[in-house]
């Protein structure tokens, strides 16, 4: 069976829906709503689409609405408007009893995808032959559960692109070396601002099952797990240069999920919350070239038309997984509960889930 066929195995929503009307929708949308009250909760990534977050009861990062939801005693359900690892992390942080919906299970993340459980032991095992006992396990919120739970079983904890910085520093506390996954781009820029080299960083290529160094091995404190994001492996330190000639008085804004060159070019580097805080934050007349997802850009462009908000990549599409929450499948979720129908629910295992929230817990604890 091809990638396609999996996709399309994944989505069973009725057809009737495809077919509806925007206006209908949002009206069906709204009207459940409104039936359901608090017995609902939709938490709603900066990255989804405008037409599904108008009905967001909450917007923030990923851990942040995972929080939300836990926090939220009286929802019954909570309909994730965001990708599978964060609604895998709300049904962790929850009660039992309330309910977790994904409205369209092919919303994955390719960065989440690039560290199975598989491989992870595997590295895991060779790493500790090579080093010892001297590493300690981080894991940015980007992954599965399952790899989340690997992190807490060896003591390790999770980071976001907020608190990485305090995450590392905790981590060298505990140990000689750091073993960062599964963004090496989060994981370089964050040691390279807290002053570690380079050359005493190494990558770990899990198809290769090989660590790479451009210094001694001994010398290495950070390995980098061998994946990324598409979305902001995309931004170049090309565009950064055609903006420094075009529009010198620009400022450059970007993720650290972007390459190391790129962020060492920018002007500010920061998380999602970072990122739209400062534009909120800048004066009126100022200009900005973002480099992160498409559709919290324009969004950040339609707040606020007092400033000159361009994306730094002008061909970047919006994040295709993350797209895949959309006005037919948010409606179809809805009314589903309504009818008594769970679609698209997201269950951990209670093992897993136990372990995984172990790694949460220890960054929560430094929150």
């Amino acid at each position: 069976m091809n990638v396609l066929e999996q996709l399309k195995r994944l989505d069973d929503m009725p057809e009737r829906y495809r077919t509806m009307e925007k206006s209908e929708l949002e009206a069906r949308a709204r009207s459940i709503k409104e039936r359901l009250g608090r017995r609902l909760f939709i938490p709603g990534h900066h990255y989804q689409k405008d037409e599904v977050i108008q009905f967001a009861d909450a917007t923030g990062d990923s851990l942040q609405l995972a929080q939300l939801a836990a926090k939220n005693d009286e929802a019954e359900y909570i309909v994730f408007c965001g990708v599978h690892f964060m609604a895998e992390t709300a049904d962790i942080l929850t009660r039992e009893e309330q309910v977790v919906i994904l409205p369209d299970m092919r919303a994955g993340c390719s960065m989440a995808d690039m560290a199975d459980l598989f491989q992870v032991e595997r590295a895991w095992a060779a790493l500790t032959d090579l080093f010892g006992e001297t590493i300690i396990p981080l894991v940015y919120v980007n992954s599965t559960a399952a790899i989340k739970a690997f992190v807490g079983r060896h003591g390790g904890a999770t980071v976001t692109s907020s608190n990485a910085k305090n995450m590392v520093k905790w981590a060298f506390s505990q140990k000689e070396r750091v073993f960062f996954l599964p963004d090496q781009h989060l994981g370089r820029n964050t040691a390279y601002a807290l002053g570690v080299s380079l050359d005493e960083m190494a990558v770990w290529d899990p198809r290769e099952e090989s660590l790479q160094c451009s210094g001694p091995v001994d010398n290495v404190k950070v390995i980098l797990w061998k994946g990324h994001c598409s979305v902001h492996e995309n931004f170049t330190v090309r565009q950064i240069e055609q903006i420094r000639r075009t529009k010198p008085e620009m400022n450059i804004i970007v993720h650290p999920e972007c390459s190391w060159e790129v962020v060492q070019q920018a002007d500010y580097a920061g998380s999602t919350k970072y990122i739209i805080e400062t534009i909120r934050n800048a004066p009126p007349g100022s200009q900005w070239a973002i480099g992160t997802e498409m559709n919290l850009v324009n969004r950040l462009k339609n707040e606020h038309p007092d400033k000159e908000i361009i994306s730094l990549n002008p061909y970047m599409c919006p994040c295709l997984t993350m797209n895949r929450i959309d006005l037919p499948h948010f409606v179809w979720a809805l009314e589903s509960l309504e009818q008594g129908v769970v679609v698209n629910r997201i269950t951990v295992p209670n093992e897993v889930a136990c372990q995984a929230k172990a790694a949460l817990d220890r960054m929560l604890a430094l929150a």
